[in-house]
């Protein structure tokens, strides 16, 4: 059974953009039935709250990016490197995050974040750490 849709001409528009860059990526011609199949399978719904709110955070320049999508973009790559790499997450007050951002920032420091900085320190204190137990089992053989 064949249907037909009524959309908007600027919804025509970049569904006609969709098909063009399916048909590009998979060699083939693509049709609307296919751009609409791969909206339909790519298309994901976020209650309206979560959206409204970082929606609101990006307005208000609570978060560093631009767009919903380049929000989730790094939300879904930051989830993923925590699982794929067994990271423990810890939490610290946002205005402790933020100023010791500044300061890493103003003082020129080489580390690209706060992360950065944590991950170098906390590797640093390990070194200190397994060179103690060395120095401590020596000790106990004498």
């Amino acid at each position: 059974m064949l249907k037909t849709v009524r959309v908007p001409e600027k919804m025509s528009e970049q569904c006609t953009v969709l098909v063009g860059r399916e048909t590009v990526e998979k060699l083939e011609k693509q049709t609307y039935s296919d751009a609409i199949k791969y909206l339909l399978d790519h298309h994901v719904v976020f209650p309206p709250e979560l959206v409204s709110h970082i929606e609101e955070s990006i307005k208000n320049k609570q978060l560093r990016y631009s767009s919903k999508e380049e929000f989730l973009y790094e939300a879904a790559r930051q989830l993923l490197k925590y699982y794929n790499e067994d990271i423990v997450c810890i939490y610290v007050r946002r205005y402790t995050y933020e100023k010791a951002k500044t300061a890493i920032e103003d003082l020129g420091l080489p580390f690209t974040d706060v992360d950065d900085f944590f991950e170098e320190q906390t590797d640093k204190l390990l070194e200190q750490y397994d060179q103690w137990k060395i120095q401590k089992e020596e000790a106990e053989k004498s």
